[in-house]
């Protein structure tokens, strides 16, 4: 290689020999304006070999910064060149673009690695992979002694592998000072990457305020962009998803705009960008069908095999026919397509979301961030004048959140945590991250973990754990696939687990279709599931011993084979089939109901195990909010062999109706596969029937008008001399059950029926000895009135007595009518008796030593309240006169004398008496 005169290429030490000639490769780049700064930057020493590269999408920093990078490896003893794109056909077309700049093959000087396939050898110096091949390298080599730098490319995407490398990686450099680490983003959060990755290096903290990154900037390459805006008459969103007519506004406004450009320029070529796959291969076959003659419309997304995708990324040659790309969001901003001017967006993404009540987890479609539509609308300005149409309105946007959302915070963190646990952080513990992994989703991780067996109580990995590590999966199909291969072979579990792993969707739901067409190797997809099953086959071989012998020990069919390895992954989606609600309705063994799509061949399967399932409303999730993405049929004996962990076999006593009543269950986590009548063992009983007392409260029992009676005089007694007469309030006797009401509770937990139960004598257990024998005289049933009756004596209830406050006599006034006095009788005792039984009483009786005047309601012949008064005397002397004028002309058989003090008390009449 020679060298070039450019002063880009000087600034790089172009001349070293072997060295990538960077005058040739950088022109027409605008980065190329700022590698003299890098190149400074890292010479310099700076945080240590660190830097921040902040530019624009399609400045050329990812085809420039990993060749100067290589340049500079020689002066500074370090070697191979690593550079993470956060997709396979972007570290493809890195590497291919940065190969034919070079004039080399790709594999030679550069090279990439991705999940099943690797361009690259030893004389590689410059190689592009994915953010998983990094992670899985880290852990069978931390120090990375083969390579001397590192490049994270696109971190501002807030990947939850980088946001891993990005820790991992800075606590590598503690170790190895020799290993130059760059970030590249393409928005303004460099500041922030440069603490983390600058800020730990050399033992330092991202805190210590002391070592960030140098940040390197490059002014954006964008032309002029114009923005125009043409919403859907129609929601983009309904029950199922992105709905169809507004794909169809997407296609529609996608022909006309790309037919208007082509009439200014035919050399215009359009991106439409949509959510999903799916959306990818509806909006383009609409397109088809609408799009002028010759002009050829492509799909960009992760289920097209590697050669379609290096086709949509690569720029046309001269002669071929206008193109249009409809794409997912991997166009965003990790790879360039060449001679794109017009931009169509849907303002749609999918991003990971945990539900944690349900139990689920997946992608959902969600607005776009404000910081991803402006990517997106560059991509159109590139290489010049260009414009962006977006199918949705200003408010939309507006409403957008500013910034993608980290994966970290709304992702399951299995897989994370599992790696976590392998480097020696548990949990992240100790390990910057950009952002802290939510406690509870991390919680919730490591404990599914524990049961795979992945990792040991102090939340390291085990020998099992680094084995699942190294399986391209996640750990539950990991383990899912070991276990499996001693069940179904090595080649259906591989088949299963790459089919669940990969991002192909299952028509209605069925992974059985689904398996089915894949290996009909017709499908597009076919080609890299059929790589991924060969690589899993050859790990379930080589690491098959790590696991114990398997669960399944019944024979399995061929067609019973991909239930039970997905069953084996996810037993808490083992599913049932709820009878009397249709044929689409389900219960999961973690308790979510979910449904069936509308028309899914797999309604009416009584047993399925399902892959993925997420929240969802309408039609597809059969009224449950959830409905079954993926799923394969499955028998009752295989659901309780692949989900034993899950089985329960327990008597389970109720009080219901008066009595208990228990029934032997046999479960699978939430699903019932048994019920019958047994009869409660004695510990059981007594348990269901304090646990009904604590939620239902002692009125199930119900309270005797004798029980209710005692309590209430027990109950004043506590209020007013406290210690030792007892607290009798339902609390109190709630939680002293098994003192008072022992006997009773162990007849009860027998059958017996609570008619049968009188709670007085339990109540007088409680009779503190021996101030009990005061019992009488303290707070006596009734009271003897001057004309020799016994009047019960009503006292207050529980509740009332409940304060510790002494009440006031004479509060109200002396003689005050029922009236007046009504407010005054909370927590009193009362006697209820006629007014001529009263006659010549001067002194009011007072209860428990003379602290509890009595409060008598003084009635009529007719047992009318005529006053309440706790003063008699009063009484007597004053507003008798008011009641006798008002009573005797109504009630004239009955005394009414002048002089209540002398007249004879009586309950009979005048002429009786």
């Amino acid at each position: 290689m020679t060298s070039s005169s450019s002063p880009h290429a000087a600034a790089a030490d172009t001349a070293i020999p072997g060295a990538f000639d960077l005058g040739t490769i950088s022109t027409g780049l605008a980065f190329a304006a700022s590698l003299a700064e890098l190149s400074a930057v890292l010479r310099a020493g700076g945080a240590a070999g660190t830097a921040v590269v902040q530019a624009p999408p399609g400045t050329g920093k990812t085809t420039l910064v990993p060749p100067l990078l290589a340049n500079l490896a020689p002066a500074q003893g370090a070697s191979r060149i690593v550079v993470t794109q956060p997709r396979r056909v972007a570290a493809r077309a890195a590497a291919r673009r940065l190969a034919v700049l070079d004039g080399s093959q790709v594999g030679d000087r550069v090279g990439y690695t991705v999940r099943g396939e690797r361009q690259a050898g030893p004389g590689t110096l410059v190689e592009f992979v994915t953010p998983g091949i990094l992670l899985r390298r880290l852990l069978d080599d931390p120090g990375l002694e083969a390579t001397g730098a590192v490049i994270l490319d696109e971190v501002h995407e807030r990947g939850l592998e980088t946001d891993l490398l990005l820790g991992m990686l800075s606590e590598v450099r503690q170790l190895r000072g020799d290993l130059t680490l760059v970030a590249m983003s393409a928005t303004l959060d460099a500041p922030r990457f440069a603490a983390l990755i600058g800020g730990t290096a050399v033992g330092g903290t991202a805190d210590d305020g002391g070592g960030a990154a140098p940040v390197v900037d490059c002014p954006s390459a964008l032309h002029p962009l114009e923005v125009q805006w043409t919403p859907a008459a129609m929601p983009r969103l309904d029950g199922r998803g992105v709905a169809r007519g507004f794909l169809d506004h997407v296609a529609h406004t996608a022909a006309e705009a790309h037919s208007g450009a082509l009439a200014r320029d035919a050399g215009t070529d359009a991106l439409v960008f949509v959510p999903g796959a799916w959306e990818v291969q509806y909006v383009a076959s609409r397109l088809r069908g609408r799009v002028a003659s010759g002009t050829e419309v492509l799909e960009l997304h992760g289920q097209v095999g590697p050669a379609e995708q290096d086709r949509a990324v690569s720029g046309r040659r001269q002669g071929d026919p206008a193109r249009i790309i409809v794409s997912t969001d991997l166009a965003e901003s990790s790879l360039t397509v060449p001679g794109v001017r017009l931009v169509i967006d849907s303002g749609l993404t999918r991003e990971p979301r945990r539900d944690a009540s349900r139990g689920m987890s997946g992608l959902v479609t969600v607005s776009c961030s404000r910081a991803s539509a402006e990517q997106r609308a560059g991509r159109a300005a590139r290489q010049g004048p260009g414009r962006v149409v977006r199918c949705y309105d200003q408010r939309s946007y507006g409403a957008a959140p500013a910034h993608v959302t980290p994966e970290i915070a709304v992702a399951d963190l299995t897989g994370a945590a599992l790696t976590l646990a392998c480097w020696g952080s548990p949990g992240g513990r100790g390990l910057a991250l950009p952002d802290a992994p939510p406690a509870a989703a991390m919680a919730e991780a490591i404990e599914v973990l524990r049961e795979l067996g992945a990792v040991g109580g102090d939340g390291h990995a085990t020998g099992l754990g680094r084995t699942l590590a190294r399986v391209p999966a996640d750990p539950r199909l990991a383990r899912a696939l070991l276990d499996g291969a001693a069940a179904v072979g090595h080649h259906k579990a591989a088949e299963a687990v790459a089919l669940v792993a990969g991002d192909q969707r299952a028509p209605g739901a069925d992974l059985t279709a689904l398996l089915a067409t894949l290996r009909t190797g017709k499908e597009p997809a076919s080609r890299r599931w059929a790589e991924d099953v060969r690589r899993l086959e050859t790990i379930a071989r080589k690491e098959g011993g790590a696991v114990g012998r398997s669960a399944i020990t019944a024979p399995v069919t061929a067609a019973e084979a991909l239930g039970i390895v997905v069953a084996l992954a996810f037993p808490d989606r083992v599913a049932w089939r709820v009878p009397g609600e249709g044929p689409a309705r389900y219960l999961l063994s973690s308790g979510t109901r979910a449904g069936l799509p509308a028309g899914s061949p797999l309604s009416g399967y009584e047993w399925l195990a399902v892959a993925e399932v997420s929240r969802a409303a309408g039609r597809d999730a059969a009224g449950t909010g959830a409905v079954i993405r993926s799923a394969a049929p499955l028998t009752a004996d295989l659901a309780q062999a692949a989900a034993g962990q899950l089985l329960s076999d327990t008597v389970e006593a109720k009080f219901s109706q008066g009595r208990v009543m228990a029934r032997r269950e046999r479960r699978l986590g939430a699903i019932s596969l048994s019920s019958t009548p047994v009869r409660a063992s004695p510990a059981d009983g007594r348990r269901a029937v304090a646990r009904a007392l604590s939620e239902a409260g002692l009125g199930i029992i119900g309270w005797s008008t004798a029980a209710d009676a005692l309590r209430r005089r027990l109950a004043l007694l506590h209020r007013e001399l406290g210690a030792p007469w007892p607290d009798v309030s339902e609390r109190a006797l709630l939680a002293d059950l098994d003192t008072w009401l022992g006997p009773e509770l162990g007849k009860m937990a027998g059958g017996a029926a609570t008619g049968t139960i009188d709670l007085t004598d339990p109540l007088r257990r409680l009779l503190p000895w021996p101030e009990a024998v005061r019992l009488a005289e303290l707070a006596p049933e009734a009271l003897k009135v001057p004309s020799g009756s016994m009047v019960r004596i009503d006292y207050p209830d529980v509740s009332e007595s409940a304060g510790s406050e002494r009440l006031v006599a004479d509060s109200a006034g002396p003689g005050s009518t029922a009236a007046g006095r009504a407010h005054a009788e909370h927590g009193r005792p009362v006697v209820a008796v006629k007014l001529q039984e009263c006659f010549g009483w001067a002194e009011t009786p007072r209860l428990v030593d003379g602290r509890v005047p009595v409060l008598f309601h003084l009635l009529s012949p007719a047992r009318r309240p005529l006053a309440v008064t706790d003063d008699l005397a009063s009484f007597w002397s004053g507003p008798y006169a008011q009641v006798r004028a008002e009573m005797r002309g109504r009630y004239p058989r009955h005394p009414w004398p002048e002089d209540p003090w002398t007249a004879q008390a009586t309950a009979r009449t005048k002429a009786r008496m």
